[in-house]
């Protein structure tokens, strides 16, 4: 997910976005700990993703 595309959201959109990030997030930490995950890049991914959401919902909060 890019910032760009981030910035464009409302901010509901965006904390849907990240129950959605955290719930992969903890599917993935589970699987990795029974040994099932496939894609183990993802798990980086994810968390980076949740990373720029949380810096933009902030950003949006912090200039209201």
């Amino acid at each position: 997910m890019k910032a760009a595309d981030l910035k464009t959201m409302t901010e509901d959109q965006l904390t849907d976005e990240l129950a959605k990030l955290k719930k992969e997030q903890f599917n993935l930490r589970f699987q990795g700990a029974t040994g099932q995950v496939e894609n183990t890049s993802r798990i980086r991914q994810v968390r980076r993703d949740i990373a720029r959401i949380k810096t933009i919902a902030g950003q949006k909060s912090a200039a209201k």
